[in-house]
Order: structure tokens, then C-alpha cells, then sequence
């Protein structure tokens, strides 16, 4: 809102307008709406503002002097307070935008500017303005020219590269001209304004003095002198040069100013202070009439900043060429334009882009671009080779590029053609990689799902087990206390049966004991006929009574039983389960005797095959585990054999009996132990005690015939010819005694060991 008053301020400031009151042609402000309203606005009374326009106080010593403005003067102080307030406006404007948008030092990052100035002026009559406009483009053209023409050969000879340098126009002089030091035009205006008695004429007659040796000025007649400008000569009339580069704020309007009650141009002020020499005077408000600097001075310290400022910046230039001078659509004129082009150094630019190189990368960010092109075989060591291989595998032509001593350099399109290949042979690889990263992933999830159905089936396994626990032990306890449930029931009803008896004696001897004592007092009289008639009862009650009683003891005894039952249940559980581990037990100690057996029977079954062989045969017999003999026969004994009634040929058949019911026990033996379930408990242990009985029948018959082989093999050695033997074969029939001995003790030593 003080913003838009300032602004409606300045407009009703240059609104104001002035009358002649005397012959001196001494003015003062017209007292119209004007000045009303900007004074409201500024917050100031309209007398004041008039008296701040109309007149100038000047102190000497201790004495105030008044001076009136002329007409003109009057003129240049309205607009030098309108410039003051609207300047002072834009520029906390300015602050206010940056204040809102500035992120800090911590957060500083790149940005994008934009500088969008005036263009270059040339009218029939030229002032101090248009000369400020025309210096700031020469300004920014050297600019131009500094990073498009003259860096770009630089940097071309620098780096070592083949290059024909193009010439161009430089505005250095012109630059020279305005800018130099003691003797430049700037100087010059600074020095002529601060003489009270200089004017327009000498300053341009001063200028035409001390710059005529510099070929861009050319003097004319009067307050007029031309400059050769880049973009062509232009005519200036230094009318008014002097006053406008003064641009100064009086005494007498700083402390309007400074007595306004407008927030804004309070604040102005202080900053107008601060900027200004304090003076000696004895006043407040004591300041010069003349500023520290020039309008151009200052202008020209503005236009250095900016150079600065663009001096850290990547510059991208876009020049706007004016079709016509008339400002008409579709008028093209082509000496015009062509002028431009030649003013502004376009040409020059498109002769070096033409035959410059566009493109540049040094050798590092080249190779860490393009590298991945090469095969990793061919790839050199250093930067340079590593930028040179990689043009080489793209073919380019020799005059599309250099190589210089840190860059590389290409000319226009070279670029993308690297581009698009890179980018192919980027987006083949995104491809290997996108397809290698879902096969691992892949892989990755069957094994993880694998091992979760494995980890959940462990978990289930182990959650089912878990579970069938708790519910066998909760069905035990529901068990059992069902159990209990019965045996409380069965307490409850034999404690209420005795108590019923008692009570049922109890009133028996109570009815009994007051008969006795009816009787004592009668006298005796009725002791025979009482002895000798029973106690009447009601038939119903004593039918009832019998009832319960009968019911009771029917309970009873069916508790009783169920009681003994369940006892009798649980010690038969328990003792079955003794008689199975004793069983258990007893089998494999059976099972380790019939495996040391089988070495043992070996013996038998080699009496067995040793009736065929030949005399002068040899047969080692095993014994136990004591080792081995050897019995020798020779052809003589075959008739021995013969005439001994077949006793070898009854011991081989008892040995293969022998071994056939071996294994029979064993297989019966096995099967019954493997019966551990309770529903075939009763079966197992009756097919057990008729295994017994039968294997003890075999046993006793086993013997008897085993006796009988024993007597056969002794009458065969009444035989004659068994005399002639004896000292040769003795050890050998010990042999077969002693075997068929062993044979009787091993069957004498399976026993059973579960009773």
C-alpha cells in the first residue's frame, strides 16, 4: 500500500507546474490539486513542498540566506525529487524480492539470469541519457567480444591447435575514449561539474581540447561533438550534461524529506544520510549540496559491477536485430540489417563458429564419457591416448577434430553422433544388467520361498506334536478324574448306605429298649405275649426300606466291581508292561546266543560233508571259537564209512535239521517280539508259551537221536580194519566226538531266559 502511494506520489510531482511572480523571473509552484495531493501522499504540508520547490537556503556562517529558483532551476528540483523517490522505491523494491526469495549460505546453488538491456540510441538530438545508454552497450559489447572472439582464439592458441586467427573490430579506443583516467569524458564531466561557473558550452569545448587525438571523437561546432560508436557515429549535444550528472538533492529537500511522515521516505533519507559526508554545520540536517559522486560516475561504478558479475558466469548472448527503422511488420531491410550484423560482430562470430570447433571437453571428462566404447583390451592408461583411441574407434575424419594439450575439440554434429552410440551401447547393457538382476533376484526368491515351506512344515510339525501332547495329557486328566468322580461317587453312596444301617439300628435298639421298659412297668404281666408277638411294621414301609437296601447294595457291589475291574485293569497294564521289557530283554540275549551258535554248528556241517571226500583228504573242523584241527581220512576209510551203519551220513542230517529249526525259532521269535501293541498282548504271550513247549519237545527228541549218531559212530570202530587205523586217525575221531559233544552242550545251552 506505501509502495502505490509513492508511486501516485511521483506522478502528482510531475504534475506540478510553476509561475513567474516577479521580474527576475523568480517562480513558484502553481497551487493546484498537484501539489495538494503529493503532499498528502508524502505526508507533508503543501506549503512546505511549495517553499522546498521554489527557493534554496544557503548558510553562511551563522546567516541563512534565501535564494529563489528560476524557472529552470524550479524544473530540475520536481524531477530531481520525483528521481529520488521513485529510485528509492525500485531499489527497496528490489531488496524486499531478494530479502524473500535469498536461501542462506547453506543453501546456495546455481542459477539462471537474465539480463535484458536497452538497446543502442541514435536520435536527430542526443543527450546525457543517450550517451549512459550507448556507453552500456559498448560496455556488454566488449563483452562480446571478450568471450566469443577474443577468448575463443585464445583459447585455441593456447591449447596448442592448428588455427588461422580471424580479425575483427574491437571497441577498446571508443571504451578508452569514455572511460579513461585523468582524460576521458567521464572525467572530464565530473570535473567540469563540480565548478560553479562551468556551463554546457565549456565542457564541450573542454572535451574537444583534451580528446581530439583519439579517433573516436570528432568535435563540431557549438556544445555539439560526435563519438564513433560500434554500431555507428552518433551526435551529442552536451545541453543539460552538466546539470543532469549533478542530479542534486538540496538542503531544503532532505528536510522535507526527513519531516514527512510517510515510512518510506523517512527510511529513504536515513539511507541518503549514511551515504553522504557529515558536514560541520551546527544543524541536523547539515549535508552538501554536491553528492560524492556523479550520476555518471555512479553509473559507470553500477556497469563495472555488472561486469563482474557476468565475468563469473557461463554467458549465452541472443542479439536482437531491428528489420526497418520505421518499426513496421513485414518490412526487411536488408542494408540495415546487414549494418547490424556488421556493427555487432555477428559475421565474425559465424566465421569463427564456422571454422572453430563448438564442442570441447577435456581430455579426463571425455574419457570418463566415451571409455566405455573402447574394448577393455585396447583401453590405454593415460587421458590423451585414452581421447585418441576413442576418436580412432569412431572413424572420425582428421579435420572434424584436434587434439590439444588438455582438451578435445570437435566441430558441429561429431557430438551426437558419439551420443547416440553411447546411448545405444548404454541402454544393451541396461538390458544384460535388468536381465542378470531378475535372474538373481529370481533365484534368490525360489530359494527363500523354498526355505520358508521347509521352515513352516518344521513349524507345523513341531506346532502338531506340541499339540497332540496337550491333548493326550488332557484326555489322561479327564481320564483320571472321571476315575476319581467314580470312586467319589461310590464313597458318597456307601457312607450314605452305612449311615442309613445305623440309623436303622439304631431306632431297631431304640424301639427295643422302650418295649424292655413298657414291659419292666406293666409288671411282667405282657413279657411272654410281647416275647412271643414280633414288632408289627407297616408292610409298605418295611417293602420300601427293602427296596432301598437292595438298591443300595446293587450299587454298591456294581462299584466294587468297576472299582476291582479298573485295579485289575491297571496291574495287568503294568504287568504286561514288565513281561514285555523282560521279553525284550530275554530275545536279544536269545538272538547275540543262536549268532555265536552259527560258528559253532559250522563244525557239525563239516562232519556232515566230510563222508564223501576221498582218503588223504583234509578237513578243518572249528570248535567254538577255540580254532581249528584238521582230520585226515584216506581211501581205506571208505569202507569204514560204510561199515559204521551211516553214522557220518546221520550226523550231516542232524546238522541240517539242526539248522532248519534254528531258523524257524528265530523267525517265530522275531514276529512275536515285533507284537508290542496291547490289543495282541494276550495272543503273543500264548503263541510264546507254545513256542517253548515245542522248541523243549524238539530239544529232548534232538538228543535222543544226536545219543543214538554218538553210538552208532563208536560201534563203527569194532570194525577190523579200524584196528589198523587207530594210531593213524585217532586225533580225527576225537575230532568228531568232540564235535557232536559240542553240538549236545550248545543245544543243552539255549535256554529261555523269560519265565
Amino acid at each position: 500500500m506505501h509502495a502505490f502511494e509513492m508511486i501516485s506520489a511521483v506522478l502528482w510531482l510531475g504534475n506540478i507546474s510553476f509561475e513567474v511572480i516577479d521580474d527576475e523571473n523568480h517562480v513558484q509552484p502553481v497551487a493546484n490539486e498537484a501539489v495538494t495531493n503529493a503532499a498528502s501522499l508524502m505526508g507533508c504540508s503543501a506549503h512546505d513542498l511549495m517553499l522546498a520547490l521554489s527557493m534554496h537556503r544557503i548558510h553562511a556562517g551563522e546567516d541563512e540566506v534565501s535564494k529563489r529558483f528560476s524557472i529552470q532551476q524550479a524544473i530540475d528540483t520536481r524531477d530531481a525529487l520525483a528521481k529520488f523517490i521513485y529510485g528509492s522505491l525500485f531499489g527497496w523494491v528490489v531488496d524486499r524480492i531478494n530479502t524473500s526469495l535469498a536461501m542462506g549460505k547453506q543453501h546456495t546453488c546455481r542459477s539462471i539470469n537474465i539480463l535484458d538491456i536497452y538497446g543502442f540510441e541514435s536520435f536527430k538530438s542526443n543527450g546525457f541519457e543517450q550517451f549512459c545508454i550507448n556507453y552500456a552497450n559498448e560496455r556488454l559489447q566488449q563483452h562480446f567480444n571478450r568471450h566469443l572472439l577474443k577468448l575463443e582464439q585464445e583459447g585455441y592458441e593456447l591449447d596448442g591447435i592448428d588455427w588461422r586467427k580471424v580479425q575483427f573490430e574491437d571497441n577498446q579506443d571508443c571504451l578508452d575514449l569514455i572511460e579513461q583516467r585523468p582524460i576521458g569524458l567521464i572525467a572530464l564531466l565530473d570535473e567540469e561539474s563540480n565548478f560553479p561557473k562551468a556551463t554546457d558550452l565549456t565542457f564541450a569545448n573542454k572535451v574537444k581540447e583534451h580528446l581530439k587525438t583519439n579517433s573516436c571523437l570528432k568535435g563540431e561546432r557549438g556544445s555539439v561533438f560526435s563519438i564513433k560508436h560500434y554500431a555507428g557515429e552518433v551526435l551529442y549535444s552536451t545541453s543539460g550534461f552538466l546539470e543532469k550528472n549533478r542530479d542534486l538533492l538540496h538542503t531544503d529537500i532532505i528536510q522535507l524529506l526527513s519531516s514527512c511522515q510517510s515510512e518510506l521516505l523517512q527510511l529513504f533519507t536515513c539511507r541518503v544520510l549514511n551515504q553522504f559526508q557529515k558536514s560541520s554545520l551546527p544543524t541536523k540536517f547539515a549535508v552538501p549540496d554536491v553528492q560524492r559522486q556523479s550520476v555518471a560516475t555512479k553509473f559507470k561504478g553500477q556497469l563495472f559491477q555488472l561486469m563482474r558479475q557476468l565475468e563469473n558466469t557461463s554467458p549465452h548472448f541472443i542479439r536482437c536485430i531491428k528489420p526497418n527503422n520505421q518499426k513496421l511488420p513485414g518490412v526487411f531491410e536488408k542494408d540495415l540489417v546487414l549494418k547490424q550484423l556488421q556493427c555487432c560482430g555477428i559475421l565474425e562470430v559465424v566465421r569463427i563458429s564456422r571454422a572453430g570447433y563448438p564442442t570441447r571437453m577435456t581430455h579426463q571428462d571425455f574419457t570418463e564419457r566415451y571409455a566405455v566404447l573402447l574394448l577393455a583390451h585396447n583401453l590405454p592408461r593415460d587421458p590423451l591416448s585414452t581421447s585418441v583411441a576413442i576418436l580412432q574407434q569412431f572413424r572420425i575424419h582428421p579435420e572434424m577434430f584436434q587434439v590439444g594439450h588438455t582438451k578435445v575439440y570437435l566441430r558441429a554434429g561429431q557430438i551426437a553422433a558419439m551420443e547416440e552410440v553411447r546411448k545405444q551401447v548404454i541402454q544393451g547393457t541396461l538390458e544384460v544388467q535388468k536381465c542378470f538382476r531378475g535372474h538373481r533376484v529370481r533365484r534368490y526368491f525360489r530359494e527363500l520361498k523354498r526355505s520358508v515351506i521347509t521352515f513352516q512344515s518344521f513349524a507345523r510339525g513341531e506346532i502338531g506334536r506340541r499339540q497332540y501332547d496337550v491333548l493326550m495329557k488332557s484326555k489322561e486328566e479327564e481320564d483320571c478324574k472321571k476315575l476319581d468322580e467314580r470312586l467319589v461317587a461310590v464313597v458318597q453312596i456307601q457312607s450314605a448306605m452305612r449311615g442309613h444301617l445305623s440309623r436303622r439300628h439304631f431306632c431297631s435298639l431304640q424301639n427295643w429298649k422302650k418295649t424292655i421298659i413298657a414291659n419292666k412297668q406293666n409288671g411282667g404281666r405282657n413279657i411272654s405275649a410281647t416275647k412271643d408277638s414280633p414288632c408289627e411294621v407297616l408292610p409298605s414301609t418295611l417293602e420300601e426300606l427293602q427296596r432301598r437296601v437292595h438298591r443300595a447294595e446293587t450299587a454298591l457291589e456294581q462299584k466294587e466291581k468297576e472299582n476291582a475291574a479298573l485295579k485289575q485293569q491297571l496291574k495287568e497294564i503294568e504287568n504286561r508292561l514288565s513281561e514285555y521289557e523282560a521279553k525284550a530283554s530275554s530275545m536279544e540275549m536269545w538272538q547275540k546266543q543262536m549268532a555265536s551258535l552259527q560258528a559253532k554248528l559250522a563244525l557239525a556241517k563239516s562232519l556232515g560233508s566230510a563222508s564223501s571226500r576221498s582218503y588223504g583228504s583234509t578237513r578243518s573242523l572249528s570248535v567254538g571259537t577255540g580254532g581249528s584241527a584238521s582230520v585226515n581220512y584216506d581211501d581205506s576209510d571208505a569202507e569204514s564209512v560204510q561199515e559204521g551203519g551211516g553214522g557220518f551220513l546221520a550226523v550231516s542230517q542232524l546238522v541240517k535239521e539242526f539248522e532248519q529249526q534254528k531258523q524257524r525259532f528265530e523267525g517265530e521269535t522275531t514276529r512275536i517280539g515285533h507284537l508290542k501293541t496291547r490289543s495282541a498282548t494276550l495272543e503273543a504271550a500264548e503263541e510264546l508259551k507254545k513256542l517253548k513247549a515245542h522248541f523243549s519237545e524238539w530239544k529232548e527228541d534232538f538228543k535222543d537221536r544226536l545219543r543214538e549218531a554218538r553210538m552208532k559212530l563208536r560201534k563203527s570202530e569194532q570194525h577190523p580194519k579200524e584196528k589198523r587205523r587207530q594210531k593213524r586217525t585217532w586225533w580225527g575221531r576225537e575230532q568228531v566226538f568232540s564235535a557232536l559233544n559240542n553240538s549236545s552242550y550248545l543245544l543243552g545251552g539255549i535256554k529261555w531266559h523269560n519265565k
